[in-house]
């Protein structure tokens, strides 16, 4: 793969917590990818807007407010309309498997639960860029 892969991490809605987001960050860039951190309070219109102003390969949520089937579906919704069809939408956040499998259902391609390794992370965004090349 020749150019950097761009995430996009935003903490969306009133979710202060951005310890894991900040350390998924560093672990992004120390993958040689490159990551526009949007920082917290975040709407699901300003995260779709700065995919599209960062032509982003990778949406990456991190929520831990509890608004996870409001926030995502807004998103995918969003993405949708605005005909965003290669970009990678992946989350993370404390969620019950219900509302993954749900969730992912709508769209999002993977939810990642605490605990979860940054190289697993890693790993599962490098897969679905050799599946589903971006020109």
């Amino acid at each position: 793969m020749g150019k950097k892969i761009r995430i996009v991490l935003a903490k969306p809605g009133l979710d202060g917590h951005d310890r894991g987001a900040k350390v998924l960050a560093n672990a992004f860039r120390d993958a040689g990818m490159e990551v526009i951190y949007l920082g917290l309070r975040q709407t699901p219109e300003m995260i779709v807007n700065a995919t599209i102003q960062e032509d982003a390969d990778v949406i990456a949520v991190s929520i831990l407010s509890g608004a996870h089937m409001t926030i995502f579906p807004k998103i995918v919704k969003l993405m949708k309309d605005n005909e965003i069809n290669d970009v990678l939408l992946i989350g993370g956040g404390v969620i019950p498997s219900e509302d993954i499998k749900e969730l992912k259902q709508e769209g999002v391609a993977e939810i990642f639960g605490p605990g979860t390794s940054t190289k697993k992370i890693n790993q599962f965004i490098n897969d679905w860029f050799i599946k589903n090349p971006r020109d």
